[in-house]
């Protein structure tokens, strides 16, 4: 009898409660100008995307109690909780594409160059991701085709899209709103509006005080950047709550799919450390949202929706490059090449060019006799290239000399591309060697860099300070594996191979140091925390979903391959 009173009396608040959301988002969807989807019995999908947040610091947040809703999730047995593999470069640009479009080719880092333009490429700006989208999505259909994209970086061919960089023309979420109906998004709901007014007044006075408290220890993490506390209060506050609400409306609307991301915590990872208190506050944050979303998508008020968290890649601890060693490494390059290098001309003859190989493939032998065991290997390893790539019988390269020392260095996290303008080519190693004999072997005898990696045509070559790692078609190793520290050496292989033969990834390729008893890497840009290279929890992103629905993501390698599982699934 008390069983059937209770549950009488939980289906009459249930009814109410489904009334009162039905009444309250109907005048919102219509005061905005939005139309409802059309009725349909497939269900639909809700992607909620954490930035930054590895499957390890998932895991340590709800230990620690900051991830209470999602940690519930799991611990009740109703989500599974996978971590996935999301590939090089491990960067929102490079996963949201594979994800989104199933084709992330040509992203090689968050920032790169191209030479044939002569122009720096940075993620942030609409038109260059927009550029981007344009070339991925080519004859490929996005996930999102018919449904909604709030705060992303590429649109998936969403119908309705708020603050993407890549929905250039595309329908805004506010673009209908008729007079002062923004306006009336929160006068509808004064408490969320005062709610996020107070929640920005405190992010703004804890970001000042944490700053400088910050500058006082003059050591540790600490934001540097101009225009951190702004970017902190639009991250944190006020595009979590608007982006929430929208993504609450499309589920009452019953648009079939719909993606959104959250940026705070990744923001502050990056300045103060992944497992960071005030990281994992903003953490705790999005959990909430995660809940009042899935709350209301539970209710199943127009379609039934699948629910997806998950993350774009991880984060490493990392020590900052200029704070280790007091230069950046734009400053160590041009040292390097600035210093030692020895100004040649352009020789035109065959036999000209002949005696110049015989030169550097002697020079390189002496570097060789002058350098400790391990190190041998690069010069060594070099020095075959040169006399195997120079024959008697070839041109001399189309360089510009005056270019010579131009060299154009691009920092994402702990990976960093550098570019020889003597060259509108990508340059082999063998050339890069003719101009600057020591370059390579300098940079990997340097403590904060793990790895160099070039190309010579299809092989490439991965040097570090213990030996040289070839792949062209196989493996094969002299001195050390230069991978042997990594889980999976043979998977890194793999991605380096293809981040090397990008057309736009650098004539080098340089991996911070990387320490795998403490999981901490060297970052080349200002960063506490940093992703986009090889080492520590940056390459594993993890997944929520309903058990049921749980995907097999151990064959996952890199971001593209849950593409097809998503395009299975929804019949996209």
């Amino acid at each position: 009898m008390v069983a059937r009173l209770t549950e009488g009396v939980l289906d009459i608040v249930a009814a109410i409660s489904g009334a009162y959301y039905s009444r309250k988002y109907a005048a919102i969807v219509k005061r905005l100008g939005l139309p409802r989807a059309e009725a349909s019995k497939r269900r639909g999908f809700v992607v909620i995307q954490i930035d930054g947040l590895s499957h390890l610091h998932l895991l340590s947040a709800m230990r620690l109690g900051y991830a209470p809703y999602m940690q519930r999730l799991v611990q009740r047995g109703e989500f599974a909780l996978q971590p996935w593999c999301s590939g090089l470069p491990c960067t929102t640009p490079a996963a949201q594409a594979g994800i989104l479009y199933g084709n992330n080719e040509d992203i090689p880092a968050f920032r790169w160059y191209e030479k044939e333009k002569g122009a720096s490429v940075v993620c942030k700006g609409p038109r260059v991701v927009k550029a981007i989208q344009d070339r991925v999505s080519r004859g490929r259909r996005g996930i999102l085709a018919g449904g909604s994209s709030f705060v992303n970086m590429f649109d998936g061919d969403a119908s309705l899209s708020m603050f993407t960089l890549g929905a250039l023309n595309h329908k805004r979420f506010f673009e209908s709103v008729r007079g002062l109906g923004f306006v009336l998004l929160f006068v509808l709901n004064p408490f969320r509006s005062l709610k996020m007014i107070l929640l920005a007044i405190w992010e703004y006075l804890t970001d000042i005080t944490q700053q400088a408290s910050a500058l006082l220890r003059r050591k540790g993490p600490r934001p540097l950047e101009h225009g951190f506390t702004l970017l902190r209060v639009i991250t944190n506050v006020i595009s979590r709550e608007i982006q929430t609400f929208a993504v609450m409306v499309d589920i009452y609307r019953g648009v079939p799919a719909i993606y959104t991301t959250y940026y705070g915590y990744d923001e502050l990872a990056h300045n103060y450390g992944p497992l960071s208190t005030i990281a994992l506050r903003a953490l705790r944050a999005i959990d909430v949202r995660i809940r009042q979303i899935d709350a209301l998508r539970r209710r199943a008020l127009t379609r039934e929706y699948d629910l997806f968290v998950l993350s774009d890649h991880g984060m490493t601890e990392a020590i900052p490059f200029r704070e280790a060693y007091e230069q950046s490494l734009g400053d160590l390059i041009h040292h390097l090449v600035g210093d030692e290098v020895r100004v040649d001309e352009a020789f035109g003859s065959e036999q000209q060019e002949a005696l110049r190989a015989i030169y550097l493939a002697n020079e390189l032998a002496a570097i060789e006799d002058n350098v400790r065991k391990p190190l041998g290997y690069i010069p060594r390893k070099i020095r075959r290239l040169v006399l195997e790539r120079i024959a008697l019988d070839e041109e001399a390269p189309p360089w510009d000399f005056l270019r010579r020392t131009e060299v154009v260095v691009r920092n994402s996290g702990s990976m960093s591309h550098v570019y020889f303008n003597v060259s509108g080519e990508k340059m082999n190693i063998s050339e890069i060697a003719a101009l600057f004999p020591t370059l390579m072997s300098d940079l990997a005898s340097h403590p904060g860099i793990w790895l160099v990696i070039g190309r010579e045509d299809q092989q490439v070559v991965v040097m570090s300070q213990g030996g040289v790692l070839s792949l062209d078609g196989g493996y094969d190793i002299e001195g050390s594996d230069p991978l042997a520290i990594l889980p999976n050496p043979r998977l890194a292989a793999a991605q380096l191979q293809r981040l090397t033969h990008f057309p736009h990834s650098g004539d080098l390729i340089l991996m911070g140091s990387y320490d795998p008893d403490g999981q901490v890497v060297s970052c080349f840009e200002q960063q506490w925390a940093c992703h986009g290279g090889l080492g520590g929890p940056q390459e594993t992103a993890f997944m929520m979903t309903e058990k049921d629905l749980a995907w097999d993501l151990d064959q996952v390698e890199q971001a593209t391959d849950l593409y097809p599982l998503f395009a299975a699934c929804y019949g996209i």
